[in-house]
C-alpha cells in the first residue's frame, strides 16, 4: 500500500508541475465539463452528492473556506470569504464574524448578517425559515445554541460547548450562505448566490450553464466567462467526449485506473491526477426490517466481505483499505493497517471469515439448498453499480442470492433515507476529514443520513465526547474506539476508500484538486483557459 501511495504521490507532483500556469492569466472563455448524472436539485444544503457540489459551488460563498490553493483541507488553512475576520471568546463558545461590506446577491440585493442568521437557523431546524426543505446535515449544527446579529456586518454563533471542528464545518463546501429573501423552490432550480458565477440555465437531464458574475466582490475574478456542464449518463460516452476534445475537464474522479490507460493512449496531452476522494464504499443493511433485524445475520454479512477484489478489479489495487474515517497518510483520523487487521472481516484469512459467516447462516436455517433471496439496491451510476455486482457475487459464498436493484439518482437518497430497501451498496462521501462531519452525519441516532437507522446511545455519547475533546492525541484515541464499535455492530460496514483520477486539457490552468474531500474545491474562480 505504501508503494501505491508513493506512486500516486509522485504522479501528483508531476500533475501539479504540468498544470502550473506558464504565464499571466487570461480573461474569458468557456470551460466545458462532463457531468455524470442529473443532479436531484441545485440546492447544496438540501443534497448530499458531488453531482450537486461540483456544478453549483461556484454560485455561492461561505463565511470561511478551506484555502483553494492548498491540496489538503486543514483547519489551519482556512481563509476568509464573506467573513473578513473572526474571533472567539475566552472559553471558545462564542464565535464572532465581521462580515464583508458591499457584497451583493446575484439579484442585486445586499448581503447582510440576516442572511447568515437565517441560513443557520434553517439548518438547525427552525420551521419559520423556509429557504430549505430537506436538511441532510442538520445534525452538524446540534451544538449551536443560537445565532445573533449586531448590525448588518456582524454575526455571532453561540455554542453549547467547545467544538474544535466547528470552523472546519463552516469552511466545507457543504456550508454556503443562502439569501433570506429567495424561496426554496428557486434555490433548487436556479439558485441565487454571492459567488463568482451565476446560474444561466439548469436543464434537467441536459446541461447546466454558469456565467461570470460581473459584480463579484473579489475584483478581477472569475477569469472564465462561463462554465458549461453537459449531462452524459454513460461513462464511456463521457470519456470519448473528453478524448475527442468535446470537454476540457472530466467529472470529478470519473476516470478509474482501468480507464486511465485508454485516456492517456488516446489523448497524449491529457493531464490526469489521482487522489483519495474521501468517499468510501459501504454496505447498507436495513436493520429494522426482517430478516436483517437479526444481529446474527448482519454479523454474517460483515464476515462475508473480501475487500481486495473491490480494489483490485475496480481500481487496479489503488483503493485504500480503512474503516469509516479516511485512512492515513491521506487522512488524519483513520485507523492504521495494523489496527484494522484485528477487526472483524479485516483479517487476512478470508476463507476462515466466510466459514464463520456460513456457520451463522446455517444456524439461521439457510444453506446451499435454501439461500436467502434479497434485492441489493444501489444508485444507478457506474461507480455504484460496479461494486454492487462484486458484492452480489461475494454474498453467494454465504448462501445469499442477491438481485441488483438500480435506483435513479433523483430518488436514491429519498429511498434509503425512508429505509425502503433490504441491503444496499452505497458510497459515503465525507464533506471534510473530521470525525464530527462523518460520525454525526452517518451514525448519530437523530441524523437524517443515518441510513441504516443505527441507534446506540453509547455511541451517541462517545461521538459527543470526542467532539468536545481539544487534545488531538486524546481525540484520536476516542475516534478509534468509535470506529471499532461501529464495525462490531455492523452499523455500516466499510469496504474500500476510493482513489480515482480527474483529467483535464492542458489549456486549463490553476486547477487545484483537493485530496481529503472532493466536495470542497469547486469554486473555480481562479481557473483560466490558455486558449
Amino acid at each position: 500500500m505504501r508503494k501505491r501511495l508513493a506512486t500516486i504521490a509522485g504522479g501528483l507532483v508531476a500533475a501539479v508541475a504540468l498544470s502550473a500556469p506558464a504565464f499571466a492569466q487570461k480573461q474569458g472563455g468557456t470551460l466545458r465539463v462532463s457531468h455524470r448524472d442529473n443532479p436531484p436539485s441545485a440546492s447544496i444544503h438540501e443534497e448530499a452528492t458531488i453531482s450537486v457540489n461540483m456544478p453549483f459551488m461556484g454560485v455561492f460563498n461561505n463565511l470561511v473556506f478551506f484555502d483553494p490553493k492548498e491540496k489538503i483541507n486543514s483547519p489551519d488553512k482556512i481563509v476568509p470569504e464573506l467573513a473578513e475576520s473572526w474571533s472567539w471568546n475566552d472559553d471558545k463558545t462564542k464565535l464572532t464574524f465581521k462580515l464583508r461590506e458591499g457584497v451583493k446577491w446575484h439579484d442585486g440585493k445586499p448581503f447582510t448578517s440576516k442572511d447568515v442568521k437565517c441560513t443557520w437557523d434553517a439548518l438547525r431546524g427552525d420551521e419559520k425559515q423556509e429557504i430549505i426543505r430537506k436538511n441532510p446535515r442538520k445534525v452538524w449544527y446540534k451544538n449551536v445554541k443560537e445565532i445573533t446579529t449586531n448590525g448588518d456586518n456582524e454575526v455571532t454563533f453561540t455554542l453549547e460547548r467547545q467544538q474544535p471542528s466547528f470552523m472546519s464545518m463552516l469552511a466545507a463546501g457543504y456550508s454556503p450562505v443562502y439569501p433570506c429573501h429567495v424561496e426554496a423552490r428557486v434555490m433548487r432550480s436556479k439558485p441565487i448566490g454571492t459567488g463568482p458565477f451565476k446560474v444561466a440555465d439548469f436543464k434537467r437531464n441536459e446541461a447546466i450553464k454558469l456565467v461570470r458574475n460581473p459584480d463579484y466582490w473579489r475584483k478581477g475574478r472569475p477569469y472564465l466567462d462561463a462554465i458549461e456542464f453537459k449531462i452524459v449518463p454513460n461513462r464511456s460516452t463521457r470519456v470519448l467526449g473528453f478524448v475527442a476534445g468535446e470537454f476540457d475537464l472530466t467529472f470529478d474522479s470519473d476516470i478509474t485506473f482501468p480507464l486511465l490507460k485508454d485516456v492517456k493512449d488516446q489523448k497524449k496531452d491529457a493531464i490526469c491526477e489521482a487522489r483519495p476522494t474521501n468517499v468510501h464504499s459501504n454496505l447498507l443493511v436495513n436493520r429494522d426490517a426482517p430478516p436483517f433485524d437479526n444481529p446474527r445475520l448482519r454479523e454474517a454479512l460483515v464476515y462475508s466481505l473480501d475487500r481486495s477484489p473491490f480494489s483490485d478489479i475496480l481500481a487496479q489495487g489503488n483503493d485504500l483499505r480503512g474503516a469509516t474515517m479516511l485512512p492515513p497518510p491521506a487522512g488524519v483520523w483513520g485507523m492504521t493497517q495494523d489496527e484494522l487487521q484485528k477487526l472483524p472481516g479485516f483479517g487476512p484469512d478470508i476463507e476462515k471469515n466466510r466459514e464463520v459467516a456460513r456457520g451463522i447462516m446455517k444456524e439461521l436455517g439457510y444453506g446451499p439448498d435454501k439461500p436467502l433471496k434479497i434485492k441489493v439496491a444501489t444508485r444507478n451510476i457506474a461507480i455504484y453499480r460496479d461494486p454492487a455486482v462484486i458484492l452480489i457475487d461475494q454474498l453467494k459464498q454465504i448462501y445469499i442470492d442477491g438481485e441488483l436493484e438500480p435506483i435513479d439518482t433523483t430518488i436514491w437518497y429519498n429511498k434509503i433515507q425512508q429505509k425502503n430497501y433490504q441491503v444496499g451498496m452505497n458510497l459515503t462521501g465525507a464533506g471534510l476529514d473530521d470525525p464530527d462531519g462523518v460520525f454525526y452525519e452517518n451514525f448519530y441516532s437523530t441524523s437524517d443520513r443515518n441510513y441504516t437507522a443505527y441507534k446506540n446511545p453509547e455511541i451517541d455519547k462517545m461521538i459527543d465526547e470526542q467532539s468536545a475533546e481539544t487534545d488531538v492525541a486524546k481525540r484520536k484515541v476516542l475516534v478509534s474506539k468509535i470506529e471499532q464499535a461501529l464495525l462490531k455492530d455492523a452499523a455500516r460496514p466499510p469496504i474500500t476508500h476510493g482513489v480515482a483520477n480527474t483529467c483535464w486539457a492542458p489549456a486549463v490552468k490553476n486547477l487545484v484538486l483537493q485530496h481529503n474531500s472532493i466536495y470542497n474545491g469547486w469554486r473555480l474562480e481562479d481557473v483560466w483557459l490558455d486558449k
